[in-house]
């Protein structure tokens, strides 16, 4: 589905990633987990369009997508919930969810179904965005990258600032977006969350690999994560 192979990005002179490659098969679930700046949402940025590569590639689907626009990899298929959701405030809901309408290709989900996959949607479908708590617009934010019906969904920092029990509740979600054939690359710091819904991990530190596989002790990730020898 995604083959990143030597992927390197930058914000001006300063180099952000470096020399990336990982796969994210048909169907499949990826976890990318790192510290804050460590370049996870960094690395989805480049895969959605919005910051440019400098080095490498990126093909989805068997197709050289790394010089397409976001709006070109949108319509194959990549759809992006970015950090900080960028809901539309003023908006209600239910508009915020038609917008992707525009961007929708052939699949199963409708906005009547996003709305049987978060409830919680359903029932805010009135409300005004920016009227709602952080974790009502985060799985808003997922419910409306789900209504383009990506065959790859990005997922920037699911749990950033919401509170456990409500990140427990969005993560409970994640395997019945996979069981419909969806692809996720989840970027991360909560590692425990991540490694419930996902075997395979890719760690990043300070813009590079650091450790990758699957079914990795939490000790090795630990060291990967913090960059320690301990």
């Amino acid at each position: 589905m995604l083959e990143i192979t030597d992927l390197s990005a930058a914000y001006g002179q300063m180099t952000a990633i470096r020399n990336i490659s990982l796969r994210v098969e048909s169907g499949g679930i990826l976890a990318v987990i790192g510290s804050n700046g460590a370049g996870k949402s960094t690395l989805l940025k480049t895969i959605a369009g919005q910051l440019k590569a400098t080095t490498g590639s990126i093909r989805f689907d068997g197709e050289d997508i790394t010089t397409l626009t976001p709006h070109e990899r949108a319509r194959r298929g990549v759809s992006l919930v970015p950090e900080g959701r960028r809901l539309f405030a003023s908006l209600t809901v239910h508009e915020n969810l038609q917008i992707a309408l525009s961007a929708r290709r052939t699949g199963r989900w409708t906005i009547d179904a996003v709305y049987d996959l978060f409830p919680l949607v359903a029932e805010r479908r009135n409300r005004r965005a920016g009227e709602m708590s952080g974790g009502e617009q985060q799985a808003t934010a997922i419910a409306r990258a789900l209504v383009a019906n990506p065959s790859l969904l990005l997922l920037d920092e699911v749990s950033l600032g919401l509170a456990p029990a409500i990140v427990g509740q969005l993560y409970d979600r994640i395997p019945l977006i996979q069981e419909q054939g969806t692809a996720i690359l989840l970027v991360e710091q909560d590692v425990s969350q991540a490694l419930r819904v996902c075997d395979d991990v890719h760690c990043l530190l300070q813009g590079a690999t650091s450790l990758a596989g699957r079914n990795l002790e939490l000790a090795d990730i630990s060291r990967a994560y913090f960059g320690s020898e301990g």
